[in-house]
């Protein structure tokens, strides 16, 4: 089959044979000249990055639908689309589009945090701790998994979970809130991070000791809280914790560096109800997300100063809403249980939103909250 014929192909993910491990040609991964925004913008204090990992436009129409035609979604005045094909592959994995999006580097499906070439990236997390803003993290997902390793870790495999743990240690990261404790507590080093973190200064509290709702931020002290000993709970099966750990972080951050601050907030699940071609996962997993949008919003429209940024890696699983779907009750199809190679959704709000108008390649999202933030 003609190369260009296969990549169309696989773009549309109809009538071809799949060939999601075939690399990108040459010709297809000419990135265009960069078009500069000349717009005036206003500056962002705080920058508040929002991920669905997996979640496309089918899955953000599936559960628009589901609820009854209604998503905070909606309340984002720019919209854009980004390209999330990898260095080396037209289908990115999580790993290589998270560190687009954190580094501004395109990479090999699998790296985190670092280009082609193996050598480390900084990231934007990294870049505002070092310029005195305040960071953190919320994942449902572990805290090591690839999204949420982008923007702190510097490994050649996403799968060194242990490794990426240990980079934790090597940052001033304020606060974070995930699954993962094993990998921090039971490693095959015998290193203890959780005590060496709290000998950084850190109170850290998990799941088994204490509910998250019963926690009491520490002032001055930086801040970290596990929610699982592995992988978090799927919303059906009882997690609750996004919306409040994304509360959680906005008031522990703006109190934590009168410069502002940076966090990045992970729906990590989506991506795994694509990936067994489950709709009701997709959708309970987007309105998780959604719910945890809606409290962002609402701290942004009070603030003035925070710039809301949603978007995804990529999609996953294809998900398109087929004939026979009603108001409330969506039928969903899967042409696959991969990742898929459609553009991707950018919602922004507030200040330096403008932006982020458009299609661009998905390391331009790194340089313009770089722009809208005034980073070095």
């Amino acid at each position: 089959m003609n190369k260009i014929v296969l990549i169309f192909c696989v773009l549309l993910s109809v009538g071809c044979p799949p060939n999601t491990d075939a690399p990108v040609s040459k010709a297809s991964v000419r990135i265009p000249p960069k078009a500069e925004f000349n717009g005036s913008f206003s500056q962002a204090k705080n920058i508040i990055l929002m991920i669905g990992d997996g979640m496309g436009l089918g899955q953000v129409s599936a559960a628009l639908y589901m609820n009854s035609n209604r998503l905070n979604l909606e309340h984002f005045p720019v919209i854009g689309l980004q390209k999330t094909y990898s260095g080396n592959n037209l289908i990115t994995d999580s790993a290589a589009a998270a560190t687009a999006i954190a580094c501004g580097v395109k990479t090999y499906n699998g790296a985190v945090g670092m280009g082609m070439d193996t050598l480390a990236k900084p990231s934007i997390l990294e870049q505002a701790e070092k310029q005195g803003f305040a960071t953190g993290m919320v994942a449902t997902s572990t805290i090591v998994h690839a999204t949420p390793a982008s923007f702190i870790a510097h490994q050649p495999l996403r799968a060194l979970y242990e490794n990426i743990a240990l980079e934790f240690l090597n940052t001033e990261i304020d606060f974070f809130i995930g699954g993962g404790k094993k990998y921090f507590d039971r490693r095959t080093d015998d290193r203890n991070l959780i005590k060496e973190l709290r000998q950084k200064d850190y109170t850290v509290q998990n799941y088994f000791n204490i509910p998250l709702n019963e926690v009491m931020l520490p002032r001055k002290k930086n801040f970290v809280y596990f929610t699982a000993d592995d992988d978090p709970l799927p919303v059906q099966r009882g997690r609750t914790y996004l919306t409040a750990a994304s509360k959680m972080g906005i008031s522990f951050l703006k109190n934590h560096s009168e410069k502002g601050f940076f966090l990045m907030i992970e729906g990590s699940q989506i991506d795994w109800g694509g990936h067994a071609n489950n709709a009701e996962y997709v959708v309970s997993e987007t309105l998780d997300f959604d719910r945890a949008i809606g409290e962002v919003l609402e701290f942004a429209k009070r603030d003035q100063n925070t710039l809301v940024i949603v978007t995804a890696d990529h999609e996953t699983g294809g998900l398109a809403i087929v004939e026979g779907s009603k108001m409330d009750e969506v039928k969903a199809e899967f042409p696959t249980g991969k990742h898929t190679g459609t553009l991707i959704p950018v919602f922004a709000y507030g200040p330096g939103s403008e932006l982020f108008g458009g299609i661009y390649e998905n390391t331009e999202i790194y340089f313009k909250m770089k722009k809208a933030m005034g980073l070095k």
